[in-house]
């Protein structure tokens, strides 16, 4: 992969057959995670009489689901949620996680329906280009949790720590999104 680059109303870029499988692998594995995540869900009554989707009232116990599906109200660092806080909090992620949840599952989706599974060209509208950012963007963030990304983590690990691997996996999505990222904004 050396690149995105725009070729008229396309974003085109050509994948290895090693590239594809590697993004393929992490996609799929995320989407599959997430899949799971929403049929934890409860079924409630109330759900199934109005019609409006319900997810879990709780975070997720695994870090990866919890960066990616993060609480959506949180108490200032250092200072707990009150009774009343921590029950709206747990309102709001039982309204709005599905359909984060189907957000992330459905730009995984547009990544592997597009990118072919033995590599070569890959060409892109804005909107599917859109769909990749916000996948790769989520590929990122799990595999920078499990890796223990962090500000002050050097470019190379030594040759002997098992995320070196990885981490050079970690470095590579960086670029794909990055050069993504100038292909969408380039004229």
């Amino acid at each position: 992969m050396n690149g995105w680059w725009r070729r008229g109303d396309a974003i085109v870029a050509e994948f290895s057959p090693q590239e594809a499988a590697i993004l393929r692998g992490l996609v799929g594995q995320l989407r599959e995670m997430l899949t799971a995540r929403a049929e934890e869900a409860p079924q409630d009554e109330l759900s199934a009489l109005t019609g409006i989707r319900t997810g879990p009232s709780t975070p997720p116990d695994e870090r990866v689901l919890r960066r990616l599906l993060p609480d959506f109200h949180r108490p200032p660092e250092g200072e707990e949620l009150t009774p009343g806080e921590a029950d709206s909090a747990a309102a709001l992620r039982s309204m709005h996680e599905p359909e984060v949840v189907d957000l992330k599952t459905g730009v995984a989706g547009v990544v592997l329906a597009t990118c072919p599974p033995d590599g070569g060209r890959i060409r892109l509208d804005d909107e599917q280009a859109s769909a990749w950012l916000a996948a790769l963007n989520d590929v990122r963030l799990a595999l920078g949790t499990v890796l223990e990304v962090s500000d002050d983590m050097p470019e190379e690990l030594p040759e002997d720590d098992p995320r070196q691997p990885h981490l050079s996996v970690y470095h590579w999505l960086t670029v794909v999104q990055d050069t993504l990222v100038h292909g969408l904004t380039v004229d």
